[in-house]
């Protein structure tokens, strides 16, 4: 495993991971424990030490290595490329070494995975335009053959997290992570995420700027990334850790992820902790705004320098599909409750250490920004008729978020009838 350490724009080998007793294990090597500035990957999940470290159970890798492998889309990459090379029928098939070693270098955060411990020979391939990315990503998703090269520049972007189709793409001093339209989409979730992004932005939450693009004649969302800073030398790397490791989980224990758990460790381990819980408190009732019922423990995310943690801008607030009122959110709200209301909101402020008439002027706060702002956002993301009116009070604002506080959010609904649909 390599890293780049905090101001750095090259990698530096770290330590060894390898497969023992049904599990990773990871040690770090002499030589970086030798380093005046070596850093832990995190801790107190990989304390800088000497030996092997084991993952605690159930876990069967540190969860820290877990967050730079791939997720849904980029294992599917991988999958359909290796076919070429003989019969693969499932990700089963392939263990994590495999899917760290084939995924790209680019990948979030500041790890990467290679054979040597001596040679850093990164997976990178030429800037394929994003017409070719999206042709190849359709390709995958239909199962068709990818010529080698643009293989190779999907394969690039394997590694950045996510079920849905993306590669990664640099434009002028900035590099973005590209979303494509995806063959099963019955509206344009592309366009949905970046009027949810830009409301996000307008209603005050620390979001990732986006832009729309267009590509084989299809929507592409571009979201700039946040783990890269360009300088004269070249790309420093930041490190970052999701939620789900902060909260000590894997994926087949995420639903017990919690918002309360995750305002505990802000309060205790973070920068900036006030300010931090107001933050993750608007991003909570904003998602339940927005329909975004996808906000599991991955999409959220701290910035990692060897000593504290702070809050990544938020990256992946897409409104999901939804049939009529009911909808419950990727992580508890309030105690063991997930469903999508400000009242579970509202009830677990103090969690936050916000008032309940603070916490309230937030929520009423983000209503009145997404009513204002609607119609402009459709206008400029060019979002059909048919759309906006599948998206309004179904996803956007949707009567099941005010139930049990319809008194307070009166005013606020009363004026939402007034918006276009």
């Amino acid at each position: 495993m390599w890293i780049w350490l905090p101001g750095k724009t090259t990698p530096v080998v770290a330590g060894r991971i390898r497969p023992e007793s049904g599990a990773f294990v990871f040690n770090y090597g002499r030589s970086y424990l030798a380093r005046d500035d070596a850093i832990p990957v995190y801790v107190p999940e990989l304390p800088l030490r000497v030996g092997v470290i084991r993952p605690d159970p159930p876990l069967e890798i540190a969860n820290a290595l877990r967050d730079a492998t791939p997720d849904a889309w980029g294992r599917r990459v991988i999958l359909h490329r290796l076919a070429g090379d003989g019969p693969v029928e499932d990700t089963a098939d392939l263990d994590e070494l495999t899917f760290m070693l084939r995924s790209g270098s680019d990948r979030v955060g500041a790890l990467d995975f290679q054979a040597s411990p001596t040679e850093y020979l990164p997976r990178e391939a030429e800037n394929a335009s994003i017409d070719q990315l999206h042709d190849a990503a359709e390709s995958v998703e239909r199962g068709l053959p990818l010529p080698a090269d643009l293989g190779e520049a999907l394969q690039h972007g394997s590694a950045i997290g996510g079920a849905r189709p993306k590669a990664l793409v640099r434009d002028g001093d900035g590099k973005y992570v590209a979303k494509f339209s995806s063959s099963n989409d019955t509206y344009s979730v592309v366009k949905a995420e970046f009027i949810a992004m830009r409301l996000a932005r307008m209603a005050g939450l620390d979001a990732a700027p986006v832009k729309l693009a267009r590509a084989m004649n299809k929507d592409v969302l571009l979201i700039r990334r946040f783990d890269r800073e360009p300088t004269e030398a070249g790309w420093e790397r930041r490190a970052f850790v999701s939620a789900l490791t902060l909260l000590g989980l894997d994926e087949r224990m995420a639903a017990h992820a919690s918002y309360e758990d995750l305002a505990d460790i802000v309060r205790a381990r973070f920068t900036a902790p006030a300010d931090t819980l107001r933050e993750l408190f608007a991003r909570m009732t904003f998602n339940v705004l927005v329909g975004n019922t996808d906000d599991h423990a991955r999409n959220h995310a701290a910035f990692w320098d060897g000593d504290a943690l702070t809050l990544t801008p938020a990256y992946d607030i897409c409104p999901q599909a939804r049939i009529g009122r009911e909808a419950s959110q990727g992580m508890r709200i309030h105690g063991r409750e997930r469903r999508s209301q400000l009242s579970m909101c509202l009830a677990t402020a103090h969690k936050f250490l916000l008032s309940h008439d603070r916490a309230l002027a937030i929520a009423k706060r983000q209503v009145g920004v997404i009513a204002r702002n609607w119609d402009g956002l459709c206008t400029e993301a060019q979002l059909n008729d048919a759309d906006r009116r599948l998206l309004w009070r179904r996803q956007f604002l949707n009567d099941l978020a005010f139930e049990g506080v319809e008194d307070a959010f009166r005013e606020a609904i009363g004026h939402l009838s007034a918006v276009s649909s």
